[in-house]
């Protein structure tokens, strides 16, 4: 049996992409490829986090209420303006890059080093703000009451306006002896306190106010947070009240469900790293355009590469942005 294998067209090309198929670089196609598998990863966390919101719907904080914060202006409610103002800034970057890749095509090396510093500024600025973010989340601002069963209490006054346990609290002296090493021979070292007042102060300070009622995390039937009565707030933090949470972290939220904090921390963590990674790039890359590296190669195809991830990276946050924040 003849093991020739018979080719069809021209000589060696039977499948005609050669070294460069649709026309992209080794280089280019890989990045093409890193962006794919990226995308799935992103795409499975965003999936995780729209069924978890399904699964806990009524007990899923709004985002308008906790994303109210403007650096330098305490006290000001400004829901999502500040989300929506690293968005765009986000998205002007991802302009600035396309006219470096542009300026770069048409072997124009000032306009790329302009065009690419404006990217990393604009890169600079939303992970610092990312910063700022994460910081007034764990922070807090407000405070609340965790009940034996895990559920999260927030307080108002009889106007409806959200009321920090910092106004009511009072302080209330203790009797209470610090366990120390020479009481005992099993001595272990006492956490420092994580809140700022103690559940019975801030008891103690909202039996004391009556203008004061308890907001549930669970929604009524206008989709809004339940308000208790007076009378049923007092039974609730009496009865059922546990601990003080201020901020969030991996294990309370003072917002609402624990898990809103989790996927917040994990998604806009990892998409953090991926633009302070992009920035780091683009700096190396931009030191590169000024010594003439690409000049020499006669080819910018390099800010190219790095335009193309840049560029995932921002189309990535406008999912994020839409998923988390908005809907």
């Amino acid at each position: 049996m003849d093991a020739t294998v018979a080719k069809t067209g021209t000589e060696g090309k039977t499948w005609g992409g050669g070294n460069r198929p649709l026309n992209a670089s080794y280089g280019k196609m890989m990045m093409w490829f890193f962006i794919v598998s990226d995308a799935l990863t992103f795409s499975g966390f965003i999936a995780s986090y729209g069924f978890s919101r399904f699964k806990f719907i009524d007990a899923w904080p709004i985002a308008d209420e906790v994303f109210t914060h403007v650096p330098f202006l305490h006290g000001v409610p400004a829901p999502m303006y500040y989300v929506a103002f690293m968005t765009f800034i986000l998205i002007f970057s991802s302009v600035t890059m396309v006219l470096a890749v542009d300026a770069g095509h048409r072997m124009q090396k000032k306009k790329v080093i302009w065009y690419m510093f404006a990217t990393i500024i604009g890169g600079a600025i939303f992970v610092g703000s990312q910063a700022w973010e994460w910081a007034t989340f764990i922070k807090g601002d407000y405070g609340a009451v965790e009940t034996k069963g895990g559920k999260i209490l927030q307080f108002l006054d009889t106007e409806g306006e959200r009321v920090a346990i910092a106004d009511f609290a009072v302080e209330l002296p203790t009797a209470r002896v610090t366990h120390e090493s020479k009481n005992g021979i099993w001595y272990q070292s006492e956490p420092e306190t994580q809140t700022s007042f103690s559940f019975e102060e801030v008891k103690a300070g909202f039996l004391a106010n009556d203008n004061l009622l308890v907001r549930t995390q669970y929604l009524d039937e206008n989709g809004e947070p339940t308000v208790l009565s007076r009378e049923a707030s007092v039974n609730k933090i009496v009865n059922d009240g546990k601990l003080v949470v201020e901020g969030a972290n991996l294990i309370r939220n003072e917002y609402g469900h624990p898990l809103f904090a989790d996927f917040f921390f994990f998604i806009t963590g990892f998409h953090g790293f991926h633009v302070f990674s992009g920035v780091v790039i683009n700096i190396i890359i931009f030191f590169n355009v000024i010594i003439g590296t690409y000049e020499r190669r006669k080819s910018y195809e390099m800010v190219e590469k790095v335009g193309l991830y840049w560029h995932f990276v921002d189309l990535v946050w406008v999912f994020v942005f839409t998923f988390f924040y908005l809907v």
